[in-house]
């Protein structure tokens, strides 16, 4: 009979097993076999075993990733094989320089090197015994590290046993890095928090690597590549480089996919180019790619000069962060009038690109980086991402810097500039009138939902927009058959349909006018409710934000966008432009003046197909009695109107014994109201 806790025992090394196989799918091959929660609950199953069976861990068990108690102090590490800096190139002349002395040194005609990828993080060394992860530790000064085991034992793709048969002893180089995709994700919770942001993932990787307590290291989202071996004892070495990563990817070390081999100095510029072109699409950061002579034996001959292996070289990319001085902050409208401060900068170069404007975010992030105009600052460009200011440099001022000031006036049309307490973003409040605005303007007004101008698509809005032939809503209203079928791709006969539809759209109803003046936070829903309970536009026009609140779903937020549309002169003259332009609606009674009918406040449902009336016409009609329109049913419902087809919604309201009645039936309810 099998003892218990030898099955017991005989399960948990099953789970870590397990469990590093999922591991090593997941972070070395990058294909993972398990979804999440199966992993975790593998994972929850062994520390739960392991909890109650404290003699069960090991040093190499997937659960002492999560991290120890903190640490007083970093210790000291000798690296038995020195980490020493390469050289660095920054010009074609440069790697040429450096092949041509190799083959002289070499006696070659040509050689054939490893290439990689230069990664932009903190180089480690891992030292194992008997395939144990035994301690790691930074470069430091190449000759003495800080031990940061504890830290690097919660990093999953470095390997705590290595697979197959390891050397006794064992050295590998490699480097800490996070992708830019979590990166981003980190600052995101840090802003969310009230956190300060990291500047970026390379400095992200090395403060998270230098924490004291192992349990925030294993918080972040920190990833390891192997690159060398620095040293094995009892198994020789394979005889060229890229055979050693080769080698390290069967012990279980992640290796860049990008790793190479190519001859001669036209096979380095040809990786160079390559990487270069593709490198704001890689996951990661990478400042450069490194050569390396192949042969290993071909590398002992190079040797070493000062403190540099003769056999490698770094070929860096153009610096993507730089110093510039910033001229002055400007703001540009955005066609939602978001107001964006943008700084000018003296020209510089980053990334291999001439810079002269970097974003500046919003006001928020101007004060609490505390960028002034006149700064030294540090900017940014990734790829083809927008470049922006990360930071000022503060110890370079001079006392002639001045702070930002949010203009209170819209730079394009002189509106007054706004902002809710909920955003970050100023944003100019003549959203009809403003030229910056013009065509989200004009496209949301003649949207089917709203005026519902059939043929007014976005390519026709921008050559009306580009030609000056219209500047405000109430300009469509003018527009005529010859100055329409001038347009490009637009003939008589479209000018026509389309002159139709725009006389067509006068004839509307106040709610889908509310909605088309596109006010900010008023949605369809909310433009009905304003429309059933002012009955006019010269009323809702007038209210304040006390009168607002009182509308069903419209609260303090929704409120102060109303009033601040209809504060600003150019949205109102724009109003009245429309309503002399024949723009009418049928006249309503304001629910906010008649007596309360015997259908306000009663909950109803549509299902079905109804015998006259679309689910649109009804839902109008109702809601202008006051009710209430719901998607779904609940003991909150008064009554379900159903029509031929009608689903599981009459199912339920069956069950909960509401009351379910036809369209007749829905008629006479709205006369007697």
């Amino acid at each position: 009979m099998v003892d218990l806790r030898d099955a017991i025992a005989a399960r948990a090394r099953e789970l870590r097993a397990q469990i590093d196989r999922h591991n090593y799918s997941y972070y070395v091959l990058d294909a993972p076999t398990v979804p999440d929660a199966e992993y975790d609950r593998l994972f929850r199953e062994l520390l739960e075993l392991e909890r109650q069976f404290p003699e069960l861990v090991t040093r190499d068990s997937p659960t002492q990733r999560v991290g120890a108690a903190p640490a007083p102090e970093f210790r000291q590490v000798a690296h038995r094989t020195p980490m020493l800096s390469i050289h660095n190139a920054f010009s074609d002349q440069d790697v040429e320089a450096f092949d041509r002395r190799a083959r002289k040194e070499l006696e070659l005609e040509e050689i054939e090197y490893a290439l990689e990828p230069k990664f932009d993080g903190l180089a480690i060394s891992l030292a194992y015994v008997d395939g144990m992860f035994e301690v790691g530790a930074t470069r430091g000064d190449g000759y003495t590290g800080e031990d940061v085991s504890a830290n690097l034992r919660t990093v999953r793709s470095i390997p705590l046993r290595l697979r197959g048969e390891p050397p006794r002893r064992l050295e590998v180089r490699g480097e800490v890095i996070i992708n830019r995709a979590d990166f981003l994700r980190m600052n995101a919770q840090q802003r969310q928090a009230g956190e300060k942001e990291f500047m970026n993932p390379r400095n992200a990787a090395a403060g998270s690597l230098r924490q004291l307590d192992p349990r925030m290291t294993a918080r972040r989202p920190l990833r390891f590549f192997a690159y060398a071996i620095a040293e094995q004892e009892d198994k020789p070495l394979p005889a060229t480089h890229s055979e050693c990563l080769e080698q390290l990817r069967r012990w279980g070390f992640p290796v860049s996919v990008e790793v190479r081999v190519a001859r001669g100095f036209e096979g380095l510029l040809a990786y160079y180019r390559d990487i270069g072109a593709r490198r704001a699409s890689l996951p990661y950061e990478i400042d450069g790619v490194v050569y390396k002579v192949n042969r290993l034996a071909d590398q002992a001959r190079l040797g070493f000069v000062s403190r540099e292996p003769r056999f490698a070289l770094a070929h860096k990319f153009p610096a993507e962060e730089v110093l510039t001085e910033l001229i002055d902050i400007d703001v540009q409208v955005g066609r939602t009038g978001a107001l964006t401060p943008v700084a000018r900068l003296k020209p510089v170069v980053v990334g291999g690109v001439t810079v002269t404007n970097a974003t500046l975010h919003n006001e928020d992030e101007i004060a609490r980086k505390d960028i002034r105009i006149g700064d030294t600052v540090i900017v940014r460009r990734a790829g083809d991402v927008i470049p922006e200011v990360v930071a000022a440099v503060p110890e370079r001022r001079n006392g002639q810097e001045r702070r930002f000031v949010m203009p209170s006036r819209c730079p394009v049309c002189r509106s007054h500039v706004v902002r809710s307490e909920e955003e970050a973003v100023a944003r100019c409040s003549g959203g009809l009138y403003c030229p910056a605005q013009h065509k989200q303007a004009l496209l949301h007004f003649a949207s089917r939902r709203a005026m519902d101008i059939d043929g007014l698509g976005e390519k026709l809005v921008d050559q009306l927009v580009a030609s000056d032939i219209v500047k405000t809503p109430a300009d469509l209203y003018k527009l005529g058959l010859v100055a329409l079928a001038s347009l490009e791709r637009m003939g008589e006969k479209s000018a026509a349909n389309l002159l139709s539809a725009i006389e067509a759209s006068k004839t509307t109803t106040l709610a889908r006018f509310i909605f088309a003046l596109g006010i900010r936070n008023v949605g369809e829903a909310t433009a009905k409710d304003l429309a059933n309970h002012f009955g006019s536009i010269e009323a809702l026009m007038m209210a304040d934000e006390m009168q607002l609140q009182q509308v069903p779903d419209v609260g303090p937020v929704v409120a102060t966008a109303i009033r601040q549309f209809f504060a600003e002169p150019n949205n109102r003259e724009v109003v009245e432009q429309l309503r002399a332009a024949g723009v009418h609606w049928p006249q309503q009674a304001a629910s906010a003046k008649k007596g309360v009918g015997t259908l306000a406040g009663k909950t109803f449902v549509l299902t079905g197909t109804l015998p006259s009336l679309s689910r649109e016409e009804a839902k109008d009609l109702l809601e202008a009695a006051g009710s209430k329109v719901s998607g779904s049913v609940s003991r909150k419902t008064d009554y379900v109107v159903a029509g031929a087809e009608a689903g599981s919604k009459l199912d339920r309201a069956r069950e909960l014994g509401i009351a379910v009645i036809d369209e007749d039936q829905l008629r006479r309810l709205l006369r007697s109201d």
